[in-house]
């Protein structure tokens, strides 16, 4: 319910040259602690921030933002289809719906042929 005392404000996200400028504080030499309280960023945050960083430059292993982001489409588009054929229905009488996955019997793809075995 709107306006509740159980509702957080959802935090917005800092700009992406906010983050360059923490991440250049770290790499001069400066911890994590002092840039985190200069800034008045939460020092989790930062780690986070520079963990993705040294992913992303290779210097880390990992998945890259790029790959993340890249799979988080694959996902969505792959939702999508589902969705889309399930909104098609079955595609043949021989097939079985369950949940949101069309099953298909045997018989429905390769027909039996009497006198072949």
């Amino acid at each position: 319910m709107p306006g509740s005392p159980r509702e957080q404000p959802v935090p917005r996200p800092y700009p992406p040259e906010f983050r360059r400028r923490a991440l250049d504080l770290v790499r001069s030499g400066r911890t994590v602690r002092e840039v985190a309280a200069s800034l008045g960023t939460p020092e989790p945050c930062l780690h986070r921030w520079r963990h993705r960083d040294l992913v992303d430059r290779g210097l880390k292993p990992g998945r890259t933002a790029q790959e993340s982001a890249e799979l988080a489409a694959g996902r969505q588009n792959s939702q999508l289809a589902r969705l889309a054929r399930g909104a098609q229905g079955c595609a043949t009488e021989r097939s079985q719906c369950v949940g949101e996955s069309c099953l298909v019997s045997p018989s429905a793809v390769a027909p039996e042929h009497p006198g072949q075995d």
